[in-house]
């Protein structure tokens, strides 16, 4: 066992949450057992949920999700380490998700941002909120998810994944493989899209 497996095999008996992605990735490779659980465990739910907004099918987001996984299993060793593993996740999950798609070209493609425990992020208040201040919270994460999933999908995509999944521009581009500037380019118009949809509909505060 190599030196980093060691070391990370004993932070398994303290708090995993120690361990850097790079290094559960390493240990992996050399067999050191539940890295590639805890990996699993860190990235499920957003892989997910990005999968899902991607492809708008419950059942099948988690068939591809599943999938993604088998993949980054068996492309372990072929990660480089100069880059984040969360980008190199994203990509493959985006190549999947694509691929998925392009099967389905046949059917009509439509999004379905957010299910519950994942909608699209919103901002929200400190502290608790009342009754009325939750219900009001509800329907306008509602009619934002609405115009969202209204986007075409070139721009809908760049919307979750940079305000939902949280990824930086150049992580975009490296999931995507999209130029930088079109990467902006995409985000500007798909905000301006959005800004005049939420003009019509009288949602003002965002």
């Amino acid at each position: 066992m190599s030196l980093a497996a060691s070391s990370v095999s004993r932070a398994f008996s303290r708090d995993l949450t120690a361990v850097t992605d790079r290094e559960l990735v390493a240990t992996a490779v050399s067999g050191v057992e539940g890295s590639f659980e805890e990996l699993v465990r860190r990235y499920q739910r957003p892989i997910s949920a990005y999968v899902y907004r991607m492809v708008g099918n419950y059942e099948s987001a988690l068939d591809l999700t599943q999938e993604i996984f088998i993949k980054v299993y068996s492309s372990l060793q072929r990660y480089r380490a100069e880059f984040k593993f969360s980008t190199w996740i994203y990509k493959i999950a985006h190549n999947s998700a694509v691929d998925h798609l392009r099967r389905s070209a046949t059917r009509e493609q439509s999004l379905v941002v957010g299910h519950e425990g994942d909608q699209f992020d919103l901002p929200v208040e400190c502290g608790r909120l009342s009754p009325e201040q939750e219900s009001e919270r509800k329907e306008r994460r509602g009619e934002i998810e609405s115009v969202v999933r209204a986007l075409p999908s070139n721009y809908r995509e760049l919307i979750i994944l940079r305000h939902s999944q949280d990824l930086s521009y150049e992580e975009i581009v490296e999931v995507t493989g999209l130029p930088l500037g079109t990467v902006k380019n995409r985000l500007f118009r798909a905000r301006e899209m959005m800004r005049q949809q939420f003009v019509e509909k009288g949602i003002t505060g965002i």
